[in-house]
């Protein structure tokens, strides 16, 4: 038995090498520069010691491997530095599939990123059968690709459709998902591992490799029709100036993918390039962020098992479920049998995509519980009400709940803009209320704020900034102010978009100049999916606050029943979830550059006012809550890395300008002094 630094090797009496991978200082396994050059000497080692099999496991109970080490990678500024890293992985993973002997990828937990490619580079792949094992190639979404193989490892052993599936959307797959594919040979119990192991090192099977209709797929007469199809694909969801990473993807695999030796090479090249390039560095400092609101939560600060959600409307309904998809026993309160029946319903398509296997199906189905009476309250770790915004309302069922619950038990509102102080005022502790704010859709929607007013206990909204993370959410701490944070800035933006219609903008420009901005979604289209007599409420109660009004076309189409999609009709006509020609025609285009600024400046110049205020603690946040809030354009860093990028001075001017042609609503916040 040897020892190095990051990694443990021993040969047993079946003249098996178990290498097992213990990055020293961390708590997960990740790829640098010092541990493949450790790997790279052990298997210079084995070349003469010629074991009959090589086994790679992890020492660490997080998972497998996590890939490359982001710090070490994003510290990388220019191209030749890049390569120099890019090429030593890839090295290092050709010596590791070139060893004469069976080698085996054992994999418990995560396999990510450069975890993958190294299970890629071994002739097998034994998983862990448990839901907690999976496999991905994450890569792209800090606007890189794979960069030691992968992109020519994974085609020919899954087929192109699968492998550029996994490649360009970055999703994970869990291990039997992964074993249907050929991504695994075996998924196993986890005290089946090792013996699946040795078993496959004494008993080599024949290795996997796409076959028929999938291995044709790769082929060179195959590859231009299908990359131009998945181009096409892509493109409907990024555009190559924002997200250059899934396009290079392609490129690689239509170009080269009939020769192995070539695309190695090229993706090394290609690799550089984009980690170099401001998009990947803005997408890694976004990672960076969603990291550290990770951190903003201990877990061992509270153990739930047991959740109580009040109100089984869309948000409430989606939460509760959201919670049991995360292991916890969920009663679910409404005063109507049928709006819960909706929640199970939902709950179960849910649950199907995801989950995909049927006992994991049922088991999740089965820790949501219906309970018409709200018995389940009184025995809850936590209590969300989730009830429609009405003050009243709210405070007369914090009344009843306040005697009934155990003194222990985690109080929280969803109120998405009534102040935290407004509600608690009903309790007799009202130091114990603290706001959960979730946004729709919850399944995809990562950030909860954690709202505080002045009486807030501090370790009541720890436990909660806790609990967001046992239901695998990123908590953000913000202060009880109307709208709190992500409200606040979008409603001045969907407001500009409202103007701008109402003065003949045509709807389909006002959204496409925000797409061009890099908004996931227009303003005018995002409206309408919320519901605009949501936008209307939501306006007409920060409006009373700070003093702006509500564009009277908004309250014209809530008035004739035009609520969006959910009525058929509102900026646009809705045929379910199919978009139509807009509501009404236009006639005034006034440049795409000036309704980008007239949209984005009233973003910015609230994000600007909320950072004055203290609404978050510092612009770092701020980014991270409305990225992780709103969609804002990841690939710019957030609204206030933006703001330093194209200059504060330059903007204030900007916003200057547009004051003195539109009115005071362009006043810039004093902020920006």
């Amino acid at each position: 038995m040897s020892s190095y630094k990051h990694w443990r090797t021993e040969t047993d009496a079946d003249q098996i090498a178990w290498l097992t991978f213990d990055k020293a200082d961390s708590s997960a396994n990740t790829f640098s520069s010092e541990v493949l050059s450790e790997l790279m000497q052990i298997i210079d080692g084995l070349k003469g010691d010629k074991p009959r099999g090589v086994v790679i496991r992890s020492g660490k109970a997080s998972g497998f491997i996590a890939g490359a080490d982001v710090k070490e990678f994003s510290a990388v500024r220019d191209f030749d530095a890049a390569l120099k890293f890019i090429a030593q992985g890839q090295d290092t993973f050709d010596a590791l599939a070139a060893l004469p002997c069976p080698t085996i990828a054992l994999i418990k937990g995560f396999c990510l990123g450069g975890g993958l490619e190294l299970a890629l580079a071994c002739k097998y792949r034994i998983a862990d059968d448990s839901a907690n094992t999976k496999l991905g190639l994450p890569e792209v979404r800090l606007g890189i690709h794979p960069g030691f193989g992968g992109t020519v490892r994974l085609p020919p052993l899954i087929g192109a459709p699968a492998a550029m599936d996994l490649m360009l959307t970055g999703r994970t797959v869990i291990a039997k998902v992964a074993q249907r594919m050929g991504l695994v040979d075996y998924a196993v119990p986890d005290r089946h591992l090792e013996l699946a192991a040795r078993e496959t090192v004494l008993n080599p099977p024949r290795q996997k490799h796409a076959k028929g209709w999938l291995a044709l797929t790769n082929k060179a007469f195959a590859r231009p029709l299908l990359a131009r199809k998945i181009r096409q694909q892509v493109a409907t969801k990024a555009r190559p100036d924002h997200y250059p990473a899934p396009f290079a993807i392609i490129d690689l695999w239509e170009k080269f993918g009939g020769d192995p030796a070539t695309m190695m090479r090229e993706e090394r090249y290609s690799e550089a390039r984009l980690v170099t390039n401001e998009t990947a560095r803005n997408l890694i400092r976004v990672f960076f962020l969603q990291e550290r609101m990770k951190g903003l939560g201990d877990k061992k600060l509270i153990q739930p098992k047991h959740v109580h959600v009040i109100g089984a409307g869309v948000m409430g309904g989606d939460i509760a479920a959201w919670c049991a998809q995360q292991g916890m026993r969920v009663t679910l309160q409404d005063r109507k049998h049928e709006h819960l029946a909706r929640v199970l319903k939902r709950a179960r398509d849910m649950y199907t995509k995801t989950l995909k296997l049927p006992r994991l199906v049922q088991a999740a189905l089965d820790r949501l519980v219906p309970d018409l009476e709200g018995h389940g309250a009184r025995h809850a770790d936590v209590i969300v009400e989730a009830i429609f915004e009405n003050i009243e309302a709210k405070q007369s069922l914090f009344r009843a709940l306040e005697p009934t619950i155990r003194p222990d038990a985690l109080l929280c509102t969803n109120t998405s803009s009534i102040p935290l102080e407004t509600l608690s005022a009903a309790l007799k502790q009202p130091e114990r209320l603290v706001g959960l704010h979730f946004f729709n859709p919850v399944a995809k929607m990562q950030l909860v704020e954690i709202v505080s007013a002045p009486n807030t206990d501090p370790d009541v909204a720890a436990r909660a900034a806790a609990f967001t993370r046992h239901i695998d959410r990123l908590p953000l701490p913000v202060t009880s102010k109307p709208g709190f944070l992500v409200n606040r800035i979008l409603m001045p933006y969907l407001m500009e978009a409202v103007i701008l219609e109402s003065e003949g903008v045509p709807a389909p420009t006002i959204d496409q100049a925000a797409l061009d901005f890099g908004m996931p979604m227009g303003p005018l289209e995002l409206a309408d999916t919320v519901g605009l007599d949501i936008c209307l409420h939501v306006g007409e109660i920060l409006g009373a606050h700070f003093g702006s009004e509500v564009p009277a076309r908004l309250r014209d189409l809530v008035n004739a029943g035009s609520l969006g999609k959910k009525s058929g009709s509102g900026f646009y006509k809705w045929d379910g979830d199919k978009k139509g020609a807009p509501d009404k025609g236009g006639y005034n285009n006034p440049g795409m550059t000036e309704i980008t600024d007239r949209l984005v400046l009233r973003f910015l110049n609230e994000a600007m006012a909320c950072l004055r205020e203290g609404v978050v603690a510092d612009s770092d946040l701020l980014d991270a809550g409305v990225i992780f809030g709103t969609g804002f354009a990841p690939f710019r860093g957030g609204p206030m890395h933006y703001v330093h990028n194209r200059g504060p001075a330059v903007l204030n001017t900007r916003l200057v300008d547009l004051k003195s042609r539109y009115g005071v609503r362009f006043a810039p916040d004093s902020g920006w002094k």
